[in-house]
């Protein structure tokens, strides 16, 4: 979320606040607390519309996570963190949660995926699709053929296809432009160009890719002709993995044939 879209910070804080796992009312007290500094439980009530006698409920809520500190006083007086301290205390708090998840999903992962998958998986929204294909890239050993429309070939998908590079993982890329093919092979300096299947101009698709021989995914725009590469809503893909998976025959078929033209070509 950009700052320029925070048309009311108040608000947008609470709900990032509960969003990372805060009651509504700490969030609304923690929030208050920031923008008077400090207060008691009768001046965040009046700024928050927290109920007085929830504020106390809320308090400790917060000082359970670290984010206010107590003044011991007659009554009582409430100090919130800074906004740095907070971010980099939730930073920390989600890292930590990111890792554990990782690690208690490798344990219950089988000590080898499955290659043949039976009939095609269906993934919808173009950060999914891309999260996919960088998978699909991270399992390379052999060989990456990838043809996309110049707006999907993001900066994580270049740092990916340059990871595999170094693993001296064949790359192949079609349908990209000279601009493109250019950076490129400023980061993926060892990648093989061919020319593209059609004009991507003319249809509504998104990408083709194919990994080992043994993996392929294709995508299209789901607006058709008129749809927007960068709408993260606006891609739909099918992929399937095997030898012997249906869609891989096929595109694997229209792949070799492509690759094989250009291999022609004096």
């Amino acid at each position: 979320m950009s700052n320029d879209s925070i048309d009311d910070p108040r608000a947008t804080a609470v709900e990032q606040l509960e969003a990372f796992g805060l009651s509504a009312y700490a969030a609304r007290t923690f929030v208050a607390l920031s923008s008077l500094g400090t207060g008691t439980a009768r001046d965040v009530s009046q700024v928050s519309e927290v109920p007085r006698t929830r504020v106390y409920d809320a308090i400790d809520e917060l000082q359970d996570r670290g984010l206010v500190d107590v003044l011991e006083s007659s009554p009582r007086e409430f100090w919130a963190i800074s906004a740095e301290t907070t971010s980099r205390s939730f930073e920390q708090e989600m890292q930590n949660r990111t890792n554990l998840l990782r690690d208690s999903l490798s344990e219950l992962e089988p000590v080898e995926r499955t290659v043949e998958q039976r009939g095609v998986w269906t993934v919808d929204g173009q950060r999914t699709i891309t999260d996919r294909v960088l998978e699909f890239f991270e399992e390379a050993a052999e060989g990456i053929v990838y043809m996309t429309v110049e707006d999907l070939l993001t900066d994580d998908l270049i740092d990916g296809l340059s990871d595999a590079a170094e693993r001296d993982v064949r790359i192949q890329l079609g349908g990209v432009s000279a601009d493109v093919q250019d950076r490129i092979q400023d980061d993926v300096p060892g990648a093989e160009m061919f020319e593209s299947l059609w004009l991507w101009s003319d249809t509504p698709a998104g990408r083709l890719m194919m990994v080992d021989g043994q993996k392929v995914l294709v995508s299209a725009l789901v607006n058709g002709d008129d749809g927007d590469p960068s709408d993260p809503r606006g891609e739909t893909a099918i992929w399937g993995a095997g030898e012997t998976n249906s869609l891989v025959v096929v595109l694997k078929a229209i792949f070799t044939w492509r690759l094989e033209r250009d291999d022609e070509v004096p």
